[in-house]
């Protein structure tokens, strides 16, 4: 219970003690300052009966003992022994709650043992409506059983408020529990979303950039001496520029609905990428072996994307003037993609695919494709001056 919990319980228990203490001070002013010694100890019991059960419970039991030791009569503030043993059994540690189930036991003996035999011995005459043996056995007996049914009764409320108590509290805690579970699942649907585009925007304007630039830089070289190819660079330019504009449009769009599509690409469609990355400079050996096999919407865009992000490295890091080699391998497992090309001596396509500064996307990029997929991914450098990557994507029926 925090500080604050235990503040507001003290106050209130006080106020209500203090009430307690007002009515029952009236009567106990008719029997002289005992009974109201024994009204302020029971008030005090009150007071800290839900912030500290264990002390209200000796409290109580010194007040009862000061008032059997005064040879008191029953009183109204009595009563508050049966709120005592309730607030050890609601509000009590274990320990204390079968202390108070034990003091009501014994505070019924006592009690009634008090009632029928020590006061009217003391005083001659007692409650006890009878004096011959029998009756006042009889009489004994009426009074432990009214005693210990009141007393254990008033345990037993407490034992059932604390079990209401307490499972409400584990239906609170489940609830809160699954709303953070849900907030926790939605926030990793929402990055896993963001790391998806961001994927894909990156694969569209990383290899259209690349175009752009080789295409850029030959018709630069050749607007003076061979105008034609010149304009031919700029009408690929055009193309690949109006396409990437398109793929990005849709990625924003998806962005900022969650209905919006994003680039589909699919293995059909590498032949036009290998168009234009031919169309760039960059001479490209295609080989395809084996049968295919059906692959779903999602293994034929990571296999888009993985051939077109190596080939985006090879004509961005890689020896331009010599052959780029594609091959995929098919068998009824899936297929086996792999692009090799020759390194310039400043290149380091290990580490990465960008130049400059700012995080590398490229080979963590194809390697989460490939790993999503259900897939494999391996990037190495050769000994002949020459860098490889390998992606293996299992079959899938296509949906």
């Amino acid at each position: 219970m925090s500080n604050s919990t235990n503040r507001a319980t003290l106050i209130v228990d006080g106020i209500l003690a203090a009430l307690f203490f007002a009515v029952c001070v009236l009567y106990a002013f008719v029997g002289g300052w005992p009974d109201v010694v024994v009204v302020v100890l029971f008030s005090a019991a009150l007071a800290i009966r839900r912030a500290a059960p264990g002390a209200s419970l000796v409290v109580a039991w010194v007040a009862a003992c000061a008032q059997m030791l005064m040879l008191r009569e029953l009183q109204p503030a009595d009563a508050a022994v049966f709120v005592v043993v309730y607030s050890t059994a609601a509000h009590g540690s274990k320990a204390v709650r079968w202390w108070g189930l034990g003091s009501a036991g014994a505070g019924a003996v006592i009690a009634s043992a008090y009632l029928s035999v020590v006061m009217p011995l003391v005083n001659g005459v007692g409650i006890a409506p009878t004096t011959d043996a029998i009756g006042r056995i009889t009489w004994s007996a009426l009074l432990f059983g009214a005693a210990i049914t009141g007393l254990v009764l008033a345990w037993t409320i407490g034992l059932l408020a604390r079990t209401v108590r307490d499972s409400r509290e584990q239906r609170r805690r489940a609830e809160l529990d699954r709303r953070e579970r849900e907030h926790a699942e939605y926030r990793y649907v929402v990055e896993q979303e963001r790391t998806r585009i961001a994927r894909d925007m990156h694969d569209v304007v990383a290899h259209s950039l690349a175009v752009v630039i080789a295409q850029a830089d030959g018709a630069r070289f050749a607007a003076r001496t061979r105008p034609e190819a010149a304009v031919d660079a700029l009408e690929t330019i055009s193309g690949v520029a109006r396409g990437a504009l398109g793929d990005v449009r849709l990625l924003l769009g998806e962005l900022r609905h969650r209905e919006g599509e994003s680039p589909q690409p699919a293995l059909d469609d590498l032949d036009d990428l290998l168009e234009q990355v031919r169309g760039a400079g960059l001479d490209v050996r295609r080989t395809e072996r084996g049968e295919r096999v059906p692959l779903g919407a999602g293994h034929q865009i990571a296999v888009y994307r993985i051939v077109q992000e190596g080939l985006t490295n090879a004509l961005r890091h890689g020896d331009t003037a010599r052959p780029v080699d594609l091959a995929l391998d098919w068998s009824p497992e899936g297929v086996a993609v792999q692009v090799e090309n020759a390194v310039t001596d400043a290149a380091h396509p290990g580490t990465g695919d960008e130049t400059g500064p700012g995080p590398r996307h490229g080979i963590p990029g194809m390697r989460e494709r490939a790993e999503l997929a259900g897939g494999t991914f391996a990037a190495e450098s050769l000994e002949d001056g020459r860098f490889r990557i390998t992606a293996r994507i299992p079959a899938q029926a296509a949906s």
